[in-house]
């Protein structure tokens, strides 16, 4: 099972003004679980994300996508980086979370979700996912999602 793992800040860090000094012990304890992960083979993908202002929100109206520009006023609802897993369990996923250093604001808070495999969709919806997409759906979607 695959799960992503968002980080974002904590109410306490959004309203903290104040830019604390770069914490170089801190950034390795971030890198060392990440090796962490990699040694144990569940570590799919780790990243950061920059700051919302130079990104865009794609939103849709009346059918038709158009281009909203950061920077967006809710920082609440914006990832600062995630980690993209692959464990046996919600709770392997949970205990993967619980491990993670926190200390750089944006990542407070970790919300572990799992992503939906094939197992979790109906037989005919498989089979419309390979006919839109069979390359795709043989190369990415049945060799990691299989039931």
């Amino acid at each position: 099972m695959r799960f992503i793992i968002t980080a974002q800040p904590s109410k306490e860090s959004e309203t903290a003004t104040e830019q604390s000094e770069f914490d170089v012990e801190l950034f390795k304890a971030y890198m060392r679980f990440n090796e962490e992960m990699h040694q144990a083979g569940v570590l799919v993908a780790s990243e950061g994300l920059n700051p919302s202002a130079p990104g865009a929100r794609i939103a849709v109206a009346h059918g038709k996508r158009y281009v909203v520009d950061g920077p967006f006023a809710e920082s609440k609802e914006l990832v600062g980086g995630f980690y993209l897993i692959e464990v046996g369990s919600l709770d392997e996923a949970i205990q993967w979370a619980l491990r993670a250093p926190s200390g750089f604001g944006a990542d407070d808070i970790l919300e572990v979700r799992q992503l939906t495999g094939s197992g979790d969709l109906p037989p005919e919806i498989l089979k419309l996912i390979a006919d839109a997409a069979p390359t795709w759906s043989a190369s990415a979607w049945h060799s990691r999602n299989s039931p």
